[in-house]
């Protein structure tokens, strides 16, 4: 059974607990702590995307000569930043895996995406792949980590979560739907259905500090899509990659790539199943530490 925090979370979480069991109780007491310990939590579970994007955005703001490019520097610290991970205790080596496939996944998809004319680099670089720099599979990599972090933070547990074997088939057509509709019919629409149909009386349930809530997970999903397409429009305002669309001057990025996040989050679903299995609300509660 997956553990909820690292040995480095523990603490911090012991120390927290101290902290706020002093507070005065009381309805509205109580509602501020879950509020600001939740925005908490996320920030946390957003550690390497929010590194990676303060990066861009500082670098977009002031970016001296220094014979690097902007996007090797990027490259370099997200390596950096993922082995300080490890290294610290901020993250489990069998989350570090998946979020390594998903890497995996997306660079695949901007090889093609690139080659077809989706969007582009406007920078040089020296570590890239054809026309993609290599650190943007760390943007996919900052997804799936949020993704496995927040599972184990918010011990998040479901309510007829769907058999793992049928969203891994709906995961496989939403990689081949990025590719396929070039040529062939767009399938999106009925991936959303199919999304609607498996997950549609899904419920999760999470802990935040004394209380457990409870969420749809359609509606989970379309949140977490819509902060991973704010934080787009951050990036392609800083230009770390443009579409053809932005060339001539920034705009914002279109609503439709808000469903496009909505598939991509998906894989991501799917792919931290295989180190968070999908534990059924009422289950026995996962122990706090891991080393």
């Amino acid at each position: 059974m997956a553990n909820r925090f690292t040995s480095v979370e523990a603490a911090i979480d012991d120390a927290a607990h101290g902290v706020l069991a002093r507070l005065p109780r009381g309805r509205v007491v109580d509602g501020l702590v879950e509020f600001v310990v939740f925005g908490l939590k996320q920030a946390w579970a957003c550690l390497f995307g929010g590194l990676m994007l303060a990066m861009i955005l500082v670098t977009s703001l002031y970016w001296p000569e220094i014979g690097l490019n902007r996007y090797d520097l990027w490259f370099i610290a997200a390596l950096a930043i993922q082995a300080g991970m490890i290294i610290f205790k901020l993250e489990t080596l069998d989350e570090a895996r998946v979020i390594l496939i998903f890497h995996v996944v997306g660079t695949g998809m901007e090889l093609f995406k690139t080659a077809a004319g989706s969007w582009i680099y406007p920078e040089d670089a020296v570590f890239r792949l054809g026309g993609v720099p290599l650190f943007s599979g760390f943007m996919y990599a900052c997804v799936g980590s949020y993704m496995a972090r927040i599972q184990r933070i918010f011990d998040i547990t479901f309510t007829r979560y769907p058999p793992v074997w049928t969203t891994a088939l709906l995961a496989v057509a939403i990689y081949a739907n990025f590719f396929s509709h070039h040529f062939i019919f767009d399938f999106r629409w009925f991936l959303f259905a199919a999304i609607a149909v498996l997950y549609g009386r899904s419920v999760m349930h999470y802990r935040v500090f004394r209380f457990r809530h409870v969420m749809p997970m359609l509606l989970a999903f379309l949140l977490v899509a819509l902060f991973i397409w704010i934080a787009e429009n951050i990036g392609t305002w800083s230009r770390a990659w443009i579409y053809p669309e932005q060339a001539n001057g920034w705009t914002l990025v279109s609503w439709g790539k808000l469903g496009s996040w909505y598939l991509l989050m998906m894989i991501s679903v799917v792919l931290v199943t295989l180190v968070h299995p999908p534990r059924p609300h009422g289950s026995q509660p996962s122990s706090d530490r891991t080393t």
